[in-house]
């Protein structure tokens, strides 16, 4: 008889026996296949918790805003390492997910962070507005940059952002972190001294925290949108290939110097 090995933790999200798979306590070929969304499983492996209409309806209205964006980076890492191993499809995902820092990905999980912080200000007895004034003031005083604002791109104004913020007022989702999200924009353009644009990632965090997601689950969509993203390139890589065009498109616009000490 095998020993048994002693349990030193727990998992509250599957278990795979030799008939069926548990997840979050549901069988997942008896309850949930044919039945939820990729969108709502997405939800219950994250939460535990099946989505309300509007969770489900944001969630993917956010993937989707957030899932494409252009010959980004992370897809041109992604398509030269399947150009140079074209049989490392999960490598050139790796590759691609490995580069989606705050400047590729977004800032939504610094943008959900500072949002509650914000509303513990809120929640002490401090006007929304003068809360946002306050931090926004912070950030430009210590040189740094103000988490979702500016773009690139798009200016003065961040489609993807604005059309969140309208369907977000429209379904009636919009509660304190929309608001805050409202007044940083208020606050960054009169501490900068210009308007600021605000980009995709702010909203993302104001919806996600008023639907009441924790802060820590925000950048789980950007990282799963991406993916999406990303396997789509690389499926057009395989049929219209780019990679070794980019990469000979890089060596020649950098010159080769040579070290004066050489």
């Amino acid at each position: 008889m095998a020993p048994q090995l002693e349990v030193s933790g727990v998992s509250r999200i599957s278990q795979a026996y030799p008939d069926r798979v548990e997840v979050r306590g549901r069988d997942l070929t008896g309850d949930l296949m044919g039945r939820l969304s990729f969108t709502e499983y997405f939800h219950l492996l994250l939460t535990g918790a099946e989505p309300s209409e509007d969770q489900r309806f944001f969630l993917d209205l956010l993937l989707v805003a957030i899932a494409e964006h252009g010959m980004m980076p992370t897809n041109v890492a992604a398509r030269m390492t399947l150009a140079a191993d074209p049989d490392s499809l999960q490598g050139a995902v790796a590759a691609g997910i490995l580069g989606c820092g705050p400047v590729i990905l977004g800032t939504a999980d610094e943008c959900a962070r500072l949002l509650v912080e914000a509303q513990a200000g809120v929640a002490a007895g401090v006007r929304p507005a003068q809360v946002a004034q306050q931090m926004a003031r912070a950030v430009h005083d210590a040189g740094e940059r103000l988490p979702g604002f500016g773009h690139p791109v798009h200016r003065p104004t961040d489609p993807r952002a604005e059309r969140i913020l309208e369907l977000a007022d429209e379904r009636g989702v919009s509660a304190a972190h929309v608001e805050l999200a409202r007044h940083f924009r208020d606050s960054a353009a009169a501490t900068w001294g210009k308007p600021l644009t605000m980009n995709v990632s702010m909203p993302i965090a104001a919806v996600m925290l008023d639907l009441g997601f924790s802060s820590a689950a925000v950048k789980s969509i950007p990282i799963l949108a991406r993916t999406a993203g990303l396997l789509a390139h690389l499926a057009e890589e395989r049929e219209l290939p780019v990679g070794f065009t980019m990469a000979r498109a890089a060596e020649e616009a950098i010159a080769y110097e040579r070290d004066a000490g050489a």
